[in-house]
């Protein structure tokens, strides 16, 4: 049994906890907090072993009446590997602890890629993770990119890839940003970051990507044209990312026609919290015209990289190929196949 704690409990770390209790080979060791709120109190109602993110944040909890097992430094002696999913920026300084006691760590996307060195994504590179010290999970407009361009890039051949994404403003429980009433360039100066993250996964895709915020909490969007070597159509297409794992075709046809069906989608599969941990592709959206293949996805922001963290535990820890843990990972979040 893989020993895993999770330092951060936020939208991330939550559902990354719950994911690591649905899995036989994993014991969910504890998860940290650094403050009492509502999601501590959640956490030891799940019976969770609660710890503090330090002495100071440990004294909090028990002016309001928690009583953690301890700190961060108490978890890390109790387990085999750490998923940081702290703030962006916070997991860059955590590094330094997790190095000195010698504990293999996996950290998400708001870190930079040189923290680690490796960027993951399942189907895309599971193999080089093995027997690393520590990795990090790209974000989840990059997790939905790598998914479909790796895809085409096998099926086809990738010659060039653009995209133009259209981010939630804010996550459901955020009500301290977001553009009220207007649309946000994000950023103005072209391109964005995505194209070069996707690149620290996929090295040799061509990719330019723009993005921009709408006044929506529910997923990001993606409008995507891929020029591929190989002459297709859009049967041929639909079929390659039919049979891509953590993949899901849609179909405006049966009233699927904006991302609040798609959520609604996911809500009544009887998914936790509505998660979808797919990348949602209009299948009825391709369309290929000379070279280039047009279609629409969508990304739930909250869901789509809690595989790929519960893989990355494998990859790190070894004893499982990429099919065996992919697998596995679906099955026990009951992830769509095919």
């Amino acid at each position: 049994m893989i020993r895993v704690g999770v330092n951060g409990y936020g939208v991330i770390g939550r559902r990354v906890a719950d994911a690591i209790v649905l899995q036989p080979d994993m014991i969910l060791a504890g998860v940290v907090k650094v403050k009492p709120d509502y999601k501590a109190r959640i956490a030891v109602e799940k019976k969770y072993n609660l710890y503090a993110s330090d002495e100071e944040s440990l004294k909090s909890f028990h002016r309001s009446g928690l009583s953690p097992k301890g700190t961060l430094e108490d978890l890390l002696k109790e387990v085999d590997i750490i998923v940081d999913a702290c703030p962006e920026g916070v997991g860059a300084q955590n590094s330094r602890i997790y190095e000195d006691l010698g504990k293999k760590a996996i950290f998400e996307g708001g870190e930079e890629h040189d923290l680690t060195g490796l960027s993951f994504v399942s189907q895309c590179n599971f193999d080089d993770a093995k027997g690393r010290r520590s990795l990090r999970v790209v974000s989840c407009n990059t997790t939905a990119l790598c998914r479909v361009i790796n895809s085409l890039d096998r099926a086809f051949g990738v010659k060039r890839a653009r995209a133009v994404i259209v981010r939630r403003a804010a996550d459901p429980d955020e009500t301290s940003k977001g553009p009220i009433d207007a649309v946000v360039l994000d950023p103005v100066k072209l391109p964005s970051h995505h194209g070069h993250d996707v690149r620290t996964v996929l090295p040799n895709i061509d990719i330019v990507t723009m993005a921009l915020k709408v006044p929506t909490t529910h997923m990001h969007l993606h409008s995507l044209i891929i020029s591929v070597k190989e002459k297709t159509n859009e049967d041929k297409v639909r079929d390659s990312l039919k049979k891509t794992t953590r993949v899901l075709l849609v179909d405006s046809r049966e009233g699927i026609k904006s991302t609040a069906q798609v959520a609604d989608l996911a809500r009544e599969l009887g998914r936790p919290r509505s998660d979808l941990y797919e990348v949602a592709v209009w299948g009825d959206s391709i369309k290929i015209i000379d070279d280039e293949i047009y279609f629409y996805m969508g990304v739930h922001q909250e869901a789509i990289v809690i595989p790929e963290n519960i893989d990355a535990i494998r990859a790190l820890t070894g004893g499982y190929s990429k099919e065996e843990s992919i697998r596995l990972t679906n099955k026990m979040l009951g992830i769509i196949e095919g």
